[in-house]
């Protein structure tokens, strides 16, 4: 989270720097890799999934347990409404989860030097989210997030591709720092 609070606020003046002097690949070629279906798809599953961690930390994270129900404004435009039950057990460090997550348009950036960590994505439609967070490091966090139709527009990688997926389904299951599933009916996956 530090390494890419960090970029967000010097990113913009790299980027341009590196415009300036040819992209910094030398020869005038790019050294960024190609990104094919699955690397697109694999990015937008981390927008999406990112998407969710930060209105769940934003919304109820330090939150008393049991029913939730939150709605908070998008940093960059739209709304995410939040709802559920979450319940902790301290002995264990977790968090058990049933969460339902509604995204109005919601508008949610990120630049990384990794361009398979970048996007800039608007999302609109419900995900659930089932499982266990972890609080502590001996804990892994394992959930499952499932939605009959999401709407992920805007850009994936860097520099940006276009992504544009609507009335999609997805189905991700995370496990510690591996989300896995499908998304519009392909494989997709990231590394957290």
């Amino acid at each position: 989270m530090e390494r890419r609070a960090w970029w967000r606020a010097v990113a913009p003046a790299a980027m341009v720097a590196a415009v300036a002097c040819g992209g910094g690949g030398g020869g005038g070629g790019s050294s960024t890799p190609a990104c094919d279906q699955s690397c697109i798809d694999g990015v937008a599953v981390l927008g999406l999934r990112d998407a969710i961690k930060l209105v769940y930390n934003v919304t109820l994270q330090g939150q008393p347990v049991g029913a939730q129900d939150q709605t908070t404004a998008c940093s960059q435009g739209g709304t995410a409404h939040v709802h559920g039950t979450a319940t902790s057990n301290a002995d264990q460090g977790t968090t058990s989860v049933m969460l339902t997550y509604d995204f109005a348009q919601c508008h949610y950036s990120q630049v990384d030097s990794d361009p398979k960590q970048a996007f800039d994505l608007t999302i609109t439609g419900s995900v659930t989210e089932q499982g266990i967070i972890a609080v502590q490091p001996s804990s892994t966090t394992s959930l499952a997030f499932q939605s009959d139709s999401m709407s992920i527009v805007g850009q994936v990688y860097s520099p940006g591709l276009d992504y544009n997926e609507t009335a999609c389904a997805v189905t991700l299951a995370q496990d510690g720092g591996n989300l896995s599933g499908t998304l519009c009916g392909r494989p997709a996956g990231a590394a957290l």
